[in-house]
């Protein structure tokens, strides 16, 4: 039996779902209905009108397109399909009478709002509104919430369309906004005044399709005219999220998000979102040598012809940093090899196997997790570590899926069975009968808070001998947006950290900001940030962050995605590619390119799947022989998700919210 029903609207006659609402349907239709308080990622509200249709045959007054189901029209007198009108002189009426309630109260702000010009409310005002107003009353006025430090209010412009509670509740999993009052006195408000506490708070913003909530950093600096918007990738996990990059001449004013079903939906956590004022900040804009203990500036052909004098018959390692594209991690291992030393991508430690692509990303899609039934959680907090994948896993547990988790407890922002702490709660699991369940999809989600341990080979194994033993899928949940193309292009040595960096005389830091160099060896430090790394420094070769170059980066679960260039790099910075490639030719070992699209050719060569770009390999299973493992209790891998990389230790706002998030995790609670 189908439950495909068909609909006319406009004259337009489709097929569809019968669950399909009218306005879903329209979509498929290529029909636009105004709305305001609908959205297709959030459940269904019924409260703006704007959506009002004509259902010929139906009622005789308009009906809430976003409320009424497909299946529940009648057809014609003699069989015909469904007749649904949206330009007819009654559904014209009702809208126009929709708009003007909803500008009684609303205030003339458009001159001073930084929605305007990307504002609904202006757009349909445009369609559906006049230009005067028979109301003499004054306007109600509401007075200002403080969410924190992210979301600016002005609550006189709310319509109450409940976007905004709909969102913190269903999809960032926190219950402190609702609705209060009823009639007039009916307004959107924080439970006790409290701000948000959420990674995720900042898509509220988005979603107000009014001045209402607008971002408190960004506040009163352009307008959206102004400025100029480049499709880009985000480096601050290693989800991938696809982001929208706003630039004012040479600096980036706001970051904003891109649909993506497979990845990030429509969705970006709070760092990726704000993180853009540390990329002012702790700048590196000129190269610099130290002499007698100091650093000085200096030309980059003094910088360039030292430091290959350093390098020259040396014992050399080079390390990766967790922000840098697969180009320049390329060159990197080119360069080094050529001089017969070692490079090193896993930093913090995990021991991943080179080589096995379904060890280190794993077996699964993100998508996975929309269908799976059952989710296990080993040695990871999401909600930190990759906060708009959780908010997935939360999706998933909202229609049902079971999740479980083993390792530190903590709050996820949904129900789940915590299995335990300790590594003999995995391999028990190994041992339980798993035949009643085996066909429901699962996936198992591996943290590297498990396997950057010292037996984190043997806790990779078991997890892979779960998956064999439940038939599920394994997601690989990395930190580094850098790490799965690093791996890919083999900037990988046997043994490790210790094994690559052992003996080095010298050591090439591009941007591996979170590793500690003892003293002793040179260091040579590429990077866009004066973080630990330039700290450390003998050398500093001054590079561009991600937004100031092309590049390309290779997601969690092993999508390769291009990253394009905002704007250009303060002062004398470079394209991480091109000073690799400037110094190769100061070692007398020129680099086999001269530009990022011959760079490209030969990395795509010598590793063809990187040049599928949005494409989720299938990875061939190769299941790593199980070894004992330890005694110790899981950990995670980290500690402040505000503060992860030089960029975000350089903003001022990720300052403020770590900061925040400190002091609300050392509040006593009320012994009552």
């Amino acid at each position: 039996m189908t439950n495909l029903k068909k609909i006319s609207i406009d004259g337009i006659e489709v097929e569809v779902d019968g669950a399909m609402t009218i306005i879903q349907a329209a979509e498929v239709a290529g029909v636009e209905i105004p709305r305001f308080c609908y959205h297709e990622r959030l459940t269904i509200a019924g409260n703006c009108r704007m959506c009002l249709v004509e259902v010929v045959g139906g009622p005789p007054k308009p009906a809430a397109s976003c409320a009424m189901q497909v299946r529940d029209l009648r057809p014609g007198p003699n069989g015909e399909v469904p007749l649904v009108k949206t330009t007819s002189p009654m559904v014209k009426k009702a809208r126009e009478g929709v708009m003007e309630f909803l500008l009684i109260n609303h205030p003339l702000d458009c001159p001073i709002c930084d929605q305007g010009g990307e504002c609904d409310l202006q757009d349909q005002a445009m369609a559906y509104g006049v230009d005067f107003s028979r109301y003499r009353e004054p306007k109600r006025a509401s007075e200002d919430l403080n969410l924190g430090p992210l979301v600016a209010t002005t609550m006189t412009r709310c319509i109450s369309c409940t976007r905004c509670v709909r969102f913190t509740t269903e999809v960032a999993g926190i219950t402190q906004m609702g609705q209060t009052g009823r009639g007039e006195d009916s307004e959107i408000t924080s439970y006790l005044n409290l701000t948000l506490d959420s990674n995720l708070q900042g898509n509220i913003i988005d979603l107000c399709p009014v001045g209402a909530l607008t971002s408190k950093p960004y506040a009163f600096t352009a307008r959206p005219w102004e400025l100029t918007k480049t499709e880009s990738i985000d480096v601050m996990d290693a989800l991938g999220s696809n982001i929208r990059i706003d630039t004012k001449g040479r600096e980036v004013m706001r970051i904003l998000p891109r649909n993506h079903d497979g990845v990030n939906e429509e969705w970006i956590s709070d760092k990726t979102r704000f993180v853009w004022d540390g990329l002012r900040r702790q700048r590196l804009d000129t190269p610099y040598v130290r002499e007698n203990g100091k650093l000085r500036k200096a030309t980059w052909g003094e910088a360039l012809t030292k430091a290959a004098a350093s390098m020259k018959g040396k014992k050399v390692a080079a390390l990766v940093g967790d922000l840098a594209p697969v180009e320049a991690a390329f060159s990197l291992k080119a360069m080094i090899e050529g001089l017969g030393g070692h490079v090193e991508c896993r930093t913090d430690g995990a021991k991943l196997p080179a080589g096995n692509r379904s060890a280190y990303v794993g077996t699964a899609a993100i998508a996975d997790i929309d269908r799976a039934k059952m989710i296990l959680l080993v040695g990871t907090n999401p909600r930190v570590e990759a906060p708009v994948l959780n908010a997935r896993i939360r999706k998933a547990w909202s229609n049902g899926a079971r999740v479980g988790l083993i390792g530190v407890p903590v709050d996820l922002t949904y129900d789940y069975d915590h299995v335990g702490t300790a590594r003999a709660d995995l391999a028990a699991l190994i041992a339980l009968d798993h035949s009643a369940d085996r066909d429901l999809p699962k996936v198992l989600i591996l943290g590297q808070g498990a396997i950057n341990e010292a037996d984190g080979e043997a806790v990779l194994a078991h997890a892979m001998k779960l998956c064999e033993v439940t038939g599920a899928k394994l997601l690989i949940l990395q930190t580094a947006a850098s790490r799965v193309g690093a791996m890919d292009v083999g900037a990988v040595t046997e043994g490790g950290l210790a094994a690559a960096t052992e003996g080095a005389e010298v050591i090439y830091n591009l941007g591996a900001d979170e590793v500690e160099i003892a003293k002793g060896p040179f260091v040579i430090y590429q990077g866009s940030h004066g973080d630990r790394g330039a700290a450390r420094a003998d050398i500093i070769l001054p590079g561009a962050a991600w937004t100031e170059e092309n590049g390309l980066f290779v997601n969690t679960e092993g999508r390769p995605q291009l990253a394009f260039r905002a704007g250009f790099a303060p002062g004398e910075a470079k394209e991480n590619w091109a000073i690799l490639r400037a110094l190769s030719g100061e070692l007398g070992a020129t680099l086999p390119w001269d530009s990022l699209a011959g760079l490209r050719s030969a990395l795509i060569k010598a590793h063809p799947h990187l040049g599928l770009v949005d494409d989720v390999a299938e990875n061939a299973w190769q299941a790593l022989a199980v070894k004992p493992l330890g005694k110790a209790d899981f950990r995670n891998a980290i500690k402040d998700f505000y503060l992860t990389n030089p960029v975000a230790r350089a903003s001022a706002v990720m300052a403020e919210l770590s900061a925040m998030a400190k002091a609300r995790a050392a509040q006593p609670l009320a012994a009552e």
